[in-house]
């Protein structure tokens, strides 16, 4: 299943109002740690999977990478980006995760910012991730946690007096397809476990160089108390691996 709720005019227009889509990648509690996970990116060239309005296309070219691809199923999306950018060696490519198909070794660095969840066959853009990067290319990517991802509902479980009292985790071993509710709308994500990830990457041939279940940072928590919420469970998980 391909999906995009982003070309809903309705659903657009919330996800537009969220504090990350108006104030970019410093408005994303996990970018430090995502940041923190990037190779050098001078002169590399850089896939970007499911690219969104281009936030970390514009920040790789900042940094000095030749050239960025960006593939994206929304054309919304992908027209935003557009209006932002002002440079040609960024370009944007209306196209599903699932549909990729570029050369061998034509990249030198892969991302993918909290899109991968959406994608049922995880193994499948491994492999073709893999296919695509260079010798001793760099996979850099997040996701919703799989505690997080467990269960459908997404939620605390609360007290009579609407206290917070736990995160529930259930059927954790039964992966795949969970509908959710985001921005009022039911929205398909793919459940798998962390092993179930880290073997899919161990088996394309990756070698796994850093994982980070996004432990919240004093600075995280003075910008915004709420994530103090992220120390008793983890909404995020971000993993590096390198192809040997």
């Amino acid at each position: 299943m391909k999906q995009n709720k982003y070309d809903d005019s309705e659903f657009f227009e919330k996800y537009s109002q969220l504090p990350r889509s108006l104030g970019g990648l410093d408005a994303a509690g996990e970018w430090s740690t995502f940041r923190g996970l990037l190779p050098e990116l001078r002169d590399q060239r850089v896939l970007d999977l499911g690219c969104g309005f281009g936030w970390h296309c514009r920040y790789v070219r900042e940094r000095q990478a030749r050239s960025v691809i960006g593939v994206e199923i929304s054309e919304n999306m992908l027209e935003r980006a557009k209006a932002m950018t002002v440079d040609p060696q960024i370009e944007y490519r209306h196209l599903a995760i699932e549909d990729i198909d570029f050369a061998e070794e034509e990249f030198d660095v892969v991302i993918s910012s909290l899109a991968l969840h959406y994608v049922e066959c995880f193994d499948t853009i491994c492999r073709k991730v893999y296919h695509c990067l260079a010798p001793g290319g760099t996979f850099v990517f997040s996701v919703e946690h799989p505690i997080f991802t467990a269960l459908a509902a997404q939620d605390w479980c609360y007290s009579p007096d609407g206290e917070k009292v736990h995160w529930p985790v259930d059927n954790y071993h039964k992966e795949g397809l969970r509908q959710s509710n985001f921005l009022e709308k039911n929205v398909v994500k793919y459940h798998r476990s962390v092993a179930t990830q880290v073997n899919a990457l161990i088996d394309s041939g990756f070698r796994l160089t850093r994982l980070s279940e996004l432990q919240p940072s004093q600075e995280m928590l003075d910008n915004n108390p709420a994530w103090q919420e992220e120390f008793r469970r983890p909404m995020f998980l971000l993993i590096s691996a390198v192809k040997s």
